[in-house]
């Protein structure tokens, strides 16, 4: 399963080092951590750069074979001071990831704009890619949005994540991506869901506990892996109620590669 991840929203229960080993074991090549909470209290794993957690998770992933692709998860809002992130990228660093996600938080976008470029820069400094995700509850809300906010930074470091859910759930399209400059297309989240929304009430719910594997819904997922570019980095992002997070890291694995090498030998 060479090159697939696995962000670790599918299985947040598991610590870094435990969702390390289990995602070996499952199969997968990369994972997602998510070392800053997505809300004040919410569940998270935080590193410090240096430190001897920091050395012991690093020493499990050598000893795995296991790689971080990127970590998670700053929201950008007005009141956001980027330095505050120094800590978080540079733990980052030390782990090797690729990235850092971030979602648009701020209803102001030149001031979302300004604010999102400054932490480009400052990711620059410790060789991360800074990707904005866009989500159907936030202010940045769409891909077109996103887009928007990415060109307008202008940095070389920076993209726009595309998580199969949000982009239809916001009402996107897969033509959608055709008009995006595919250099900020870097990054797929795969999941799949009923073509049919759940309520406004049950969108958020749906997207944190009630995703499906690729495969078992109705998305035009095949579509969407055809629309972007070459060497996209694919992670699995597949958080579920009716599973236990080794449990849902094995199926997640098992099924979404059935999926994609039956894509393959539909292509060949």
């Amino acid at each position: 399963m060479s090159g697939l991840g696995v962000a670790h929203l599918t299985a947040l229960d598991l610590a870094p080092a435990v969702l390390v080993r289990e995602a070996r074991r499952a199969g997968f090549s990369s994972v997602g951590l998510r070392l800053h909470p997505v809300l004040p209290g919410a569940l998270a794993y935080p590193e410090a750069a240096g430190s001897q957690a920091l050395r012991e998770l690093k020493a499990v992933m050598a000893g795995e074979g296991v790689r971080v692709a990127d970590i998670e998860f700053v929201s950008l809002t007005p009141e956001v001071v980027v330095a505050d992130y120094e800590p978080l990228l540079a733990a980052g660093a030390e782990l090797g990831a690729v990235s850092l996600t971030v979602s648009g938080d701020d209803a102001d976008f030149t001031r979302l704009t300004g604010h999102f470029a400054a932490l480009c820069v400052l990711a620059r400094g410790y060789g991360l890619r800074v990707d904005l995700e866009f989500m159907r509850w936030r202010p940045v809300a769409t891909v077109q949005q996103a887009y928007s906010v990415v060109a307008g930074a202008g940095q070389g470091n920076s993209g726009v994540l595309v998580d199969a859910l949000h982009l239809f759930r916001a009402g996107g399209q897969v033509a959608d991506l055709a008009h995006i400059d595919p250099r900020y297309l870097q990054a797929v989240q795969l999941c799949d869901a009923p073509l049919q929304a759940p309520p406004e009430s049950g969108i958020i719910q749906e997207a944190r506990q009630g995703r499906q594997l690729p495969g078992d819904g109705q998305l035009p997922l095949v579509q969407l892996l055809a629309a972007l570019p070459k060497g996209v980095s694919l992670s699995v992002e597949v958080p579920s109620a009716q599973l236990h997070g080794a449990q849902r890291l094995t199926a997640a694995a098992r099924v979404t590669q059935a999926w994609l090498s039956a894509q393959a030998v539909a292509q060949a």
